[in-house]
């Protein structure tokens, strides 16, 4: 009976209750590029990057170079969470007219 108590225990246990608590000292990085996106299976890894552009010459190529500024590693439940953030921004882009959806690629034969 004991057994039965706990396992009704622990059917009936509530989600933590998680606040936000806002640190503003945290520093912001920006970046232009997203240079690196692999998951391995078991993260989500994305390299963000900045390019900063050389001397322009007259007579010259432009050129640069692109630099890493930020590396990060997000597990399995916060990548989706991103995934499905980032389309909730991509469909309000695309409801604002700034961006369009891409015609459906019909599957090769």
């Amino acid at each position: 009976m004991a057994s039965e108590q706990g396992d009704t225990a622990t059917q009936q246990r509530q989600p933590a209750t998680i606040r936000y608590i806002d640190r503003p000292d945290v520093a912001e990085t920006f970046a232009d590029a997203i240079s690196g996106l692999i998951f391995d299976g078991q993260s989500l890894r994305i390299e963000f990057a900045v390019t900063r552009l050389d001397e322009v010459k007259a007579n010259s190529p432009i050129s640069g170079r692109r630099y890493p500024t930020c590396r990060l590693v997000l597990p399995p439940a916060a990548a989706i969470d991103l995934i499905n953030r980032m389309q909730q921004i991509g469909a309000a882009l695309t409801q604002a007219g700034l961006t369009k959806t891409a015609p459906a690629v019909p599957p090769k034969r």
